[in-house]
């Protein structure tokens, strides 16, 4: 048995990209009808006045009408009349994915360098805080309009990357120098910068005429503008931020691939013995990683603000914790995460249009949403499992002639 569980596991890792996204697909499919059979019969022990009749049983849930809202509705209906490519569900669903590029990136970076960073939800906290401290501060003696825009999007976007990235760098220095394990370390220092934020925000930063948990608002100029012919402001919603998203998720993968620093960084996760044989100082690079990854959290933190919400409210919804399930599903790769980002997107906005268009229960739709993504990513997860225990590098050290030591202790020749 466990011999033939490596070969699967070891199929999974040398699978092709045509294989993986065959399996994906697959898995889609088999979610589907997993889900399918879940609504129908979840159906017949509800109550409504009208639904299929079957053997003296009323089945309210039509599992066609609620995968047709699921997926289509999320696109805004586009196989009906009147459609939109501005339309309001659409908006939700880009919005979605463009913050999510960030959190999914924040954690495929780390992943890739052999880390797990599971506080990108801190760093996205914190980040958002300081976008929002930063730019109502920078308001006061930048001058409004077009220049407002120009200089004030930035300030806020670096100062949500520089917060978050110190924040990612706790975590990444508490490894390389003290050998904590920052998987404990990330999770509970998004409690910390849960408490940090809502303590400053008590303090200092507060907004006088909301009795609401709040920052005062930023500027209207300050908020990331659409393109003329793109959506209305009014969708919190914009598609200069998700081409920054989509520029940026091929520079981190050009940066992964193309470069010394990307190299080293990829070195080190799969093949650390290697890498620290090559001359890459592991410690740097631990806290270098984990800096990245929290700055690109960050950034997600900033976009939150400065797109969706104006402002940096208590109440942060959970993107980075659903960047690791994004990161997972891609398989850690950059290009990748764009489409992951924009499954997980249009699972949200179509689960408000299921609720709208159908008497299906919101915890019934989440159920939906989470088998298609636990069927999609365990592919990928086993696979990264696979790649991690299946191909150890052995501990005896590797000699730059290639030979190696033989029973006797003694070096071949």
């Amino acid at each position: 048995m466990r011999a033939r569980i490596e070969r699967l596991l070891d199929r999974l890792i040398h699978a092709s990209a045509m294989e993986r996204i065959a399996v994906s697909l697959a898995a889609l499919f088999a979610s589907i009808i997993v889900g399918a059979v879940l609504v129908f019969v979840s159906g017949g022990f509800a109550s409504c006045r009208t639904g299929l009749d079957l053997a003296g049983w009323t089945f309210c849930y039509n599992p066609i009408q609620v995968y047709y809202e699921l997926f289509l509705g999320a696109l805004g209906h586009p196989l009906e009349g009147g459609w939109s490519p501005t339309n309001f569900n659409l908006a939700t669903t880009l919005q979605q994915t463009t913050l999510l590029i960030f959190t999914g990136l924040s954690v495929a970076v780390a992943f890739r360098a052999g880390l797990f960073n599971i506080g990108t939800q801190g760093q996205l906290v914190v980040g958002a805080l300081a976008t929002a401290v930063t730019v109502v501060y920078a308001a006061a003696i930048v001058p409004g309009g077009f220049v407002g825009t120009v200089v004030l999007i930035p300030i806020g976007v670096l100062a949500g990357a520089v917060f978050g990235g110190l924040f990612g760098a706790i975590p990444g220095a508490l490894k390389a120098y003290a050998d904590a394990n920052e998987v404990i370390t990330t999770i509970m220092l998004n409690f910390v910068a849960v408490g940090i934020t809502s303590t400053l925000l008590s303090w200092r930063f507060q907004d006088p005429d909301s009795s609401n948990p709040q920052t005062e608002p930023i500027p209207e100029y300050a908020e990331i503008p659409n393109l003329p012919f793109g959506f209305g402001g009014t969708m919190d919603f914009s598609t200069l931020a998700l081409a920054f998203a989509v520029l940026l998720m091929i520079g981190i993968a050009w940066l992964l691939a193309r470069t010394s620093f990307g190299y080293e960084l990829r070195t080190s996760g799969v093949q650390p013995q290697a890498a620290a044989y090559g001359g890459v100082d592991d410690k740097r690079m631990v806290v270098s990683s984990m800096t990245l990854s929290g700055a690109l959290g960050g950034i997600g933190g900033a976009f939150w603000v400065l797109m969706v919400h104006g402002r940096w409210l208590e109440n942060v919804p959970d993107l980075g914790f659903d960047g690791i399930a994004v990161s997972i599903l891609a398989g850690n790769n950059p290009l990748g995460v764009g489409a992951s980002a924009f499954l997980f997107g249009i699972l949200e906005s179509g689960s408000q249009s299921i609720g709208t268009a159908t008497d299906v229960p919101p915890e019934l739709v989440g159920v939906l949403s989470g088998l298609i993504i636990l069927f999609v990513a365990m592919p990928e997860f086993f696979r990264m499992i696979g790649a991690r225990y299946l191909h150890v590098e052995p501990d005896e050290p590797v000699w730059a002639d290639g030979g190696g030591t033989d029973d006797g202790g003694e070096t071949d020749a």
